[in-house]
């Protein structure tokens, strides 16, 4: 059977920009100005952020429990999306197109604004309505943007959501149930998340440095990130593969046992050999037990001159967006046959295999096939391969 999947379009908004050109353009550059310390989201004390700084779409004309940060941003990612999508339409039903999406906080945000809100006044405020912080309220808010009646599911599998989503999307084309999915995940920064990762000690108390031997943490992020996928052959290919070890809660397995797995299989739904990968985007949060889990996984599958890097040091951690917003920037690097260059201070763990980091000096590079890592919380893990389509 065959399994491939094809990326039509995609459309992202995160901190490095709005639309696939401006973020390219800020990727290869290196850029973190959208790394900003911000002094309203942690209980005690300053934290760095990736932080979204482009001008949203306005939701004030939608029903009130879709008036949300997040639904902005999925709004911004959708725009980018909504030509190809009615050339879709043309010859494809609109029950026929489903919806499946990532994240974690939703409207959290607003929920915690209505909070404090109404510890003052006694009551929330009028703009509030307690279904924008439920999980199923982004992909019902996409399905109603796009105006389609196929089965629309939203994914909450932490920092896997939207990776998920490609290999969930490729499950319900393969059963019949819909021709065409607009895939993707979409995140909005909260004090819950940040507070949680906090008491975890795992945020940096500065701007993260992914596989550094000076890490400390990550820098919470958030993005849009969306595309269309179906059987159509146009634009990029892409499989996936998953594992779920359920080592722990939070901590990554150290064997990488679950890593490795997710990568193999996803190896093997492309039918290609590892030999095969050209570039490797590592899920890379700047912990010290993921990273040192991630880059044993992958010299174990790749050996240690894969070229890799993680963009997260350019954007933070963008939880349930991270998957398919790293995705698309595999799909960039496709495109203009250019690799993201890993930006950290350069200064190399001795306790961790040293892969072949990306650099001003091997930075192009021939690109065909991109792999992308997503590992999550309870062992959920998803490896992604980007195909070039040269037909």
């Amino acid at each position: 059977m065959n399994n491939t999947l094809y990326i039509n379009e995609f459309g992202v908004v995160c901190p490095l920009g709005l639309g696939k050109e401006q973020v390219a353009e800020s990727l290869f550059s290196g850029q973190r100005t959208g790394l900003v310390s911000r002094s309203d989201l942690l209980v005690d004390g300053d934290v760095y952020v990736g932080e979204v700084q482009a001008d949203l779409p306005s939701v004030s004309g939608f029903a009130k429990h879709f008036q949300t940060r997040n639904n902005q941003l999925a709004l911004a990612a959708f725009e980018q999306i909504s030509a190809k999508l009615t050339t879709l339409r043309s010859h494809i039903p609109a029950n026929r197109i489903g919806v499946i999406v990532g994240t974690s906080t939703s409207g959290i945000a607003e929920g915690e604004n209505a909070m404090q809100y109404q510890k003052l006044h006694g009551q929330f405020p009028e703009n509030y309505h307690y279904q924008q912080q439920e999980m199923s309220n982004l992909a019902e808010f996409i399905a109603q943007v796009a105006d389609v009646s196929g089965p629309y599911l939203t994914i909450s599998t932490a920092c896997s959501s939207s990776a998920k989503s490609f290999v969930t999307a490729s499950e319900w084309i393969a059963a019949g149930i819909v021709d065409a999915v607009i895939v993707g995940g979409v995140d909005s920064l909260c004090q819950m998340t940040i507070n949680g990762f906090s008491a975890l000690e795992s945020t940096s108390a500065g701007v993260c440095q992914p596989f550094s031997a000076s890490r400390d943490g990550i820098n919470i992020g958030e993005a849009g990130a969306l595309a269309i996928v179906s059987k159509q052959p146009d634009g990029f290919q892409v499989w996936g593969g998953e594992s779920s070890d359920a080592h722990h809660m939070s901590a990554p397995d150290p064997t990488g046992l679950g890593a490795v797995t997710s990568i193999r299989n996803a190896l093997a739904a492309a039918n290609i050999s590892s030999t095969q990968i050209d570039y490797v985007n590592l899920h890379g949060t700047a912990t010290v037990k993921n990273d040192l889990m991630e880059s044993g996984a992958v010299a174990e599958v790749f050996g240690t001159d894969m070229p890799a890097s993680s963009t997260k040091s350019l954007t933070g951690h963008c939880l349930g967006a991270a998957g398919a917003l790293e995705a698309i920037f595999c799909c960039i690097a496709l495109s203009q046959q250019q690799l993201p260059i890993h930006v950290w201070d350069a200064k190399p763990d001795d306790n961790i295999a040293q892969l072949n980091w990306v650099d001003s000096t091997n930075y192009q590079q021939t690109v065909n096939y991109c792999l992308s890592n997503s590992f999550a919380f309870g062992g959920n893990n998803v490896s992604l391969i980007i195909g070039k389509h040269n037909g």
